[in-house]
């Protein structure tokens, strides 16, 4: 096969796991009392491809996943959630990546903190309601929390699944 339609393949099956996973997501309640408050599932996908195939199509298979799960089980409000956490967390990870001297897992664990900093400014922003700062603690330790499990799977995956299928 060809590489360029090999990488062209990889990322599709990347992009509908990632799709796959944020719809099982959805069929999970989380009991914490915070309205959209979600375990970030699909971004073990983010996660694995900006170690594996690199920052700019992880970018677009995270951006084309927001875009598809947004339309189809979403709404306008709900992309502008996704996407300002999405391009705070994923702003994050790269920087920390690059300078390096950190782990897939506390990289991640960053992701999962900003993205909850980025959704919870742009609620505020959009609500125009800074009580919503009061959810921020709980959301915090969510994210570090999630951010810590989606590391380490898709450290284990990437492991498992090694070069030949993740190679640049």
């Amino acid at each position: 096969m060809k590489r360029s339609t090999r990488k062209l393949s990889l990322y599709g099956m990347l992009l509908a796991l990632s799709i796959v996973l944020g719809y099982v997501e959805s069929m999970i309640p989380i009991p914490l009392g915070i309205p959209g408050v979600k375990l970030g599932i699909p971004n073990i996908v983010t996660v694995i491809a900006l170690y594996s195939i690199g920052a700019l199509p992880a970018f677009l298979i995270t951006l084309l996943r927001i875009l598809l799960i947004s339309a189809s089980f979403g709404n306008g409000v709900t992309f502008l959630y996704s996407l300002s956490g999405f391009l705070l967390s994923f702003s994050g990870m790269l920087f920390l990546k690059k300078i390096g001297g950190f782990s897939r897992v506390s990289v991640s664990i960053a992701g999962g903190v900003l993205h909850n900093i980025g959704q919870i400014f742009s609620a505020v922003l959009l609500l125009r309601s800074s009580a919503l700062f009061s959810y921020l603690p709980v959301l915090l330790l969510a994210g570090v929390l999630s951010g810590g499990v989606i590391g380490l799977l898709a450290g284990l995956v990437t492991e498992r699944l090694g070069k030949n299928l993740l190679d640049k």
